[in-house]
């Protein structure tokens, strides 16, 4: 497993991750055809203009951590790879990059019927600070979390 810088040309396999993600691990809060309707294309773009960190096995993305202005955005693994170690490394990289930025204290937001999210950044040191609010992505809305985390 390589973690590196993603580029541009990553943004296909990072799109590609996200929507398997959130396909499963989003299949018991939304529809099967909102999970269906989330654009490759767009995601794809989005991604080419914001390169995140990514893991890379024998070549292709397998998993991908964002960060920025003190916030953990967005860290997604293949569904293949759950349970690999690769989301450990993904998120020791993306904190180390908020500190290099010069964050002390980040957050992040987690859908609050997440689980299996929530048990990961919970092992990984984050808490929940109490604070929720109500989310909207890829034309999906749910009440989040946030977390919090000490760096």
């Amino acid at each position: 497993m390589l973690i590196r810088a993603g580029r541009p040309d990553d943004a296909a396999g990072v799109a590609a991750v996200q929507i398997a993600s959130w396909r499963a691990a989003y299949a018991h809060l939304f529809s099967p055809e909102q999970l269906a309707a989330i654009s490759l294309a767009e995601r794809t773009e989005f991604w080419r203009r914001f390169p995140p960190i990514v893991a890379e096995v024998e070549g292709d993305v397998v998993g991908f951590v964002a960060v920025g202005n003190g916030e953990l955005y967005a860290i997604y693994v293949r569904p293949s790879h759950w349970g690999s170690g690769i989301g450990r490394v993904l998120i020791d990289a993306g904190e180390g990059r908020l500190r290099e930025l010069g964050t002390t204290s980040a957050v992040l937001w987690v859908f609050e019927d997440n689980p299996q999210a929530r048990r990961f950044y919970e092992a990984a040191g984050w808490s929940t600070n109490g604070e929720t609010k109500n989310a909207e992505l890829f034309g999906m809305a749910g009440p989040v979390v946030c977390y919090v985390k000490q760096l």
